[in-house]
């Protein structure tokens, strides 16, 4: 049941569509990304997004100026255990500047009501930077 849930949230995310993001999350939503990862450098943006608004407006207009075009997902492994489940990844796309991107994360998914309620993201901050600007800030 959350491999379901969890997938096809991730292709809401992917299609960039206000409306198929909104439908996979809790009104309440957060999601937490790690302080400094190459995406909110890159946009200037939060790293702890809060409310439903704030993620499918960060999906649907901000993550496609930097990921491009070819942007896909592999999933690695899928653990889940009732309303938790942590599912490893790679991402990998084309940046704006055209440069490739490929990065492993981790999320840790909170559902609530057959619905994402929290997702925490783990991934290689400094690998991020160095694709996304070229080098790692000290």
């Amino acid at each position: 049941m959350s491999r379901s849930i969890i997938e096809n949230a991730f292709q809401a995310l992917a299609s960039y569509d206000p409306d198929r993001i909104s439908a996979v999350l809790t009104e309440d939503a957060e999601w937490l990304s790690p302080p400094g990862n190459a995406t909110v450098v890159a946009l200037g943006g939060t790293h702890h997004m809060v409310g439903r608004k704030a993620i499918v407006r960060f999906f649907a207009q901000d993550f496609p100026r930097l990921y491009a075009r070819d942007v896909t997902v592999a999933f690695h492994g899928f653990h889940a255990d009732g309303e938790w489940a942590v599912v490893e990844t790679t991402m990998t796309a084309t940046l704006a500047n055209g440069n490739h991107y490929s990065n492993d994360y981790c999320f840790v998914f909170g559902l609530r009501g057959g619905l994402v309620h929290r997702v925490r993201e783990y991934v290689d901050t400094a690998r991020g930077l160095r694709m996304v600007l070229g080098e790692a800030p000290q």
